[in-house]
């Protein structure tokens, strides 16, 4: 062996400390792995082979031992034109500790070893416009979401945590068995100003700690935040909280767990107004309005989570499929498949049953929504 290929051969790469990799995602018929440069802002993919290799670039391991793992696992060994192309790619992307010091030259990757991602995962500077625009709230959302998950994090601990999804399911079963008189209270809302306005606030503050428990449980599990800030398609103006780090936390149902905060969180700010509209006091107009204000919240809360992009429900149905871009993959393969193309064979097993799945499943929830809407108009128009 020649010096230089001994000196690649013992060669200890090692990723910046805040690159991060993804689990094994579908993305069509591809199994793919997500890289970002958290200071950048940037992500690209890789097959499950490229990110066998970078996983195990931690400083510690040789060129020679990560090798070895290689071979045992994929049955070849690779040459050291492809280490140094692999090598080149990750120096160019700045993804390596000292990459311009210690990277052996080389020729660049070949297309295709490592495929853009389809958006930057970054935080966008603010567009900001008359019509359309957002703003940041904060100058450091992490460390704003930071002092959150201090003030509150202990609600995450099952001893708190279990006992308000018991009173959150006692609520909604409440909503459900009067569900037609709250229908009629808020179709009488809606002709009060006054009412309407106060309901249509207090939902407003519930869109705000929707986002807020995303970026506070995100937190909870590691994960970092990259805005707090206001979003406006004016007449419509909401909150907005970006979790920087989404994909790339540590687990599967953390990710689920953060993507679901937001709409427990809407319906745990609905539990005060449960309580005064089930024991208060109450005059019949402000009974009433509370009613409507259930109805309304737990409305908003489960619409949240119908799993439709780029809703919370979509991310979760995406996390439990272990799919990026669910959506477009599955319209992609439901076309193959409806031509008869054989390329609808290629797809493994698990992107199948995936897709297939979800688009069975689309159908089925656009059925219950329709259902449910011509059923609340028939007894509106009824009572």
């Amino acid at each position: 062996m020649s010096a230089a290929a001994d000196a690649l051969a013992e060669y200890r790469p090692a990723l910046r400390p805040r690159v991060l990799l993804s689990d094994a995602l579908l993305d069509g018929a591809a199994t793919v792995h997500l890289i970002k440069d958290t200071d950048s802002g940037s992500s690209f993919r890789v097959g499950p082979k490229e990110h066998f290799l970078i996983a195990r670039m931690d400083g510690e391991r040789s060129l020679r031992e990560i090798g070895e793992e290689y071979a045992r696992e994929y049955g070849r060994r690779l040459d050291g034109a492809r280490w140094q192309q692999i090598l080149r790619m990750l120096g160019t992307r700045g993804l390596l500790a000292g990459a311009d010091a210690r990277t052996p030259a080389g020729p660049a990757a070949p297309a295709g070893s490592a495929a853009p991602a389809p958006r930057p995962a970054g935080p966008a500077e603010p567009a900001r416009g008359v019509l359309r625009g957002s703003v940041r709230l904060v100058a450091d959302a992490d460390a704003t979401t930071a002092r959150l998950h201090r003030a509150v994090g202990f609600l995450l601990a099952p001893g708190w945590l279990v006992p308000l999804l018991v009173l959150v399911v006692a609520m909604e079963v409440v909503v459900a068995l009067h569900v037609g008189e709250l229908l009629v209270d808020a179709r009488e809302l809606f002709t009060n100003p006054v009412l309407l306005t106060g309901a249509a606030t207090l939902l407003w503050f519930s869109t705000a700690l929707h986002e807020l428990a995303h970026g506070v449980v995100a937190r909870h599990h590691g994960g970092t935040v990259a805005e707090i800030g206001l979003r406006w398609r004016l007449p419509v103006v909401i909150m907005y909280c970006t979790v920087g780090n989404y994909l790339y936390l540590g687990s599967r149902w953390q990710r689920i767990h953060t993507a679901l905060a937001g709409a427990v969180m809407n319906l745990l700010f609905l539990l005060p107004f449960c309580a005064l509209w089930m024991s208060a006091p109450l005059d019949p107009a402000t009974h009433d309005a509370l009613g409507a204000l259930l109805l309304l919240g737990s409305a908003q809360a489960i619409a949240m989570l119908v799993p439709f992009p780029p809703l919370d429900g979509y991310r979760i149905v995406s996390q439990l499929c272990g799919a990026t871009g669910l959506a477009a993959s599955t319209g992609t393969y439901l076309r193959l498949v409806a031509r008869r193309d054989p390329a609808a064979a290629d797809y493994p097993r698990r992107a199948r049953t995936a897709y297939l799945g979800y688009g069975l499943g689309s159908v089925l929830v656009l059925v219950l929504i329709l259902a449910a809407v011509v059923a609340a108009a028939h007894h509106l128009l009824t009572v």
